[in-house]
């Protein structure tokens, strides 16, 4: 699974990647990024043959692995029929992804826009929110991440907003549930939905709710996190969204197309939104996909009144032909079911165990194969590990960690104080018991930090 070391191919490719490409969200000159060899199953290595176990999922896309032949080969033979068309037209593949995800979408959610990816995705269910109501605002979550776009990007409620915040996108945020760390000095689960609840329903009395035209909610919050929404409250933002005539938007670019062990995270709490955002996982990462699946009213809204928005490649034929056949290998090989059953009998009874041993670990939650573990400095004040937003030597604590677990052979998911547990959802038990067995390892030098 790895092939021949070759320390001056990738020589090449990182003085290339250093000379020309521009990365996301990074300081140019200080970062030093892997040369990539390949990648099969829930590993990639690089050019010196080093192997790493992908704990991240790329950024939590890669659901059923890399490389899977079935799609692959669905890619080369849809190449080989038709590269590509404009979106005007009908055509198999675009219609044959459209009706199997309207199929697994809950609720009446059955008409399908395609988009490239998750942040477009955004942004074109706020513009039919927007135009179906004839409303201006957006409530959004802090400790939420919505896309890189001037629209999504306003609306993430962490701090990749605040240099592109032109306090003018009509977004107001308010804070969503999360018990571990309340801001309704809750101590039960029960008291914290109530309360967020109350917290999000004063926060549209005092906006007007005749000047809101939508409720964004990732369904679980994902690099924020992975916040567990208590139960009842989903069902409780979505009367609250009927009673004020408020469009109800999930997103679940991160979460859906089995991360959670269901099809949709929405699935889980038994809610059926306006309007839906995917990415990501639908072709794991393949080809760029996204879109929004819509409900009925907000479809009938443009039934005769044309949709003002579009993109030359939505419903790009060789992405919605990798959508087709990640769909039916997710189907055909129990991936949603396998990362239900791994998540519940081996992932997260051995994160538990590992927070019974680390004193670095205050809180583990998740579900499916999307778990995170918080990193504390002091469990009875919860002390997050490094504060918040922290960079440079603020960060040691945390580098450190991913250190030791890349020394390890495994890839985490870090993001502020935390490591999210986020495997394709492919994986095998004997994959997750190596995995873990790295994380028990960094984890220790975690506990270094612990006051």
């Amino acid at each position: 699974m790895t092939a021949q070391p070759n320390p001056e191919a990738g020589a090449a490719v990182k003085a290339a990647d250093r000379a020309h490409v521009f990365h996301s969200w990074s300081a140019q000159e200080l970062i030093d990024p892997l040369a990539v060899a390949g990648a099969q199953g829930s590993y990639f290595w690089d050019y010196d043959g080093r192997r790493y176990l992908d704990f991240a999922s790329a950024l939590v896309y890669t659901n059923i692995g890399y490389q899977h032949p079935k799609v692959v080969t669905a890619i080369q033979e849809q190449a080989g029929r038709m590269t590509t068309f404009a979106p005007a037209f009908a055509v198999e593949a675009r219609s044959e992804a459209a009706r199997l995800i309207a199929e697994r979408t809950p609720g009446d959610l059955d008409k399908i826009f395609f988009t490239n990816g998750g942040a477009d995705a955004v942004e074109h269910a706020i513009r039919m929110a927007r135009l179906h109501t004839g409303r201006p605002k957006v409530l959004s979550a802090y400790r939420s991440y919505h896309g890189g776009t001037q629209q999504a990007v306003n609306l993430t409620g962490d701090p990749r907003r605040w240099a592109s915040d032109s306090g003018t996108a009509g977004v107001v945020h308010f804070w969503a549930p999360f018990l571990y760390r309340s801001r309704f000095y809750a101590e039960t689960e029960e008291q914290e939905c109530a309360r967020a609840l109350d917290h999000l329903e004063t926060t549209i009395a005092f906006e007007g709710p005749s000047t809101i035209a939508a409720i964004i909610l990732e369904t679980i919050p994902g690099t924020a996190g992975i916040m567990m929404p208590p139960a009842g409250y989903l069902a409780g933002v979505r009367e609250l969204c009927d009673k004020y005539g408020i469009v109800f938007v999930l997103d679940e670019v991160m979460a859906g197309f089995g991360r959670t062990g269901e099809w949709f995270a929405a699935d889980l709490y038994d809610v059926v939104p306006d309007l839906l955002t995917f990415a990501k996982g639908v072709n794991s990462g393949y080809v760029p996909l996204g879109g929004v699946a819509i409900s009925g009213a907000i479809a009938d809204t443009f039934g005769k009144r044309p949709y003002p928005g579009g993109l030359t490649y939505s419903g790009h034929p060789l992405a919605c032909a990798a959508a087709v056949a990640t769909i039916r290998v997710m189907a055909e090989e129990g991936v949603v079911e396998n990362a239900a059953r791994l998540g519940a009998d081996v992932l997260e009874p051995a994160l538990r165990e590992l927070a019974e041993r680390h004193p670095s670990v205050g809180d583990v939650r998740g579900t499916g194969m999307f778990w995170a573990l918080e990193l504390v400095r002091d469990r009875e004040t919860r002390e997050p590990l490094v504060p918040y937003n922290a960079a440079g030597e603020a960060n040691a604590p945390m580098a450190a960690f991913a250190a030791a677990a890349k020394e390890g052979g495994v890839w985490p998911f870090v993001n502020m104080n935390r490591t999210h547990v986020v495997p394709p959802c492919t994986v095998t038990e004997a994959e997750l018991k190596e995995g873990l067995a790295v994380l028990d390892s960094a984890l220790s030098v975690a506990d270094e930090y612990v006051a």
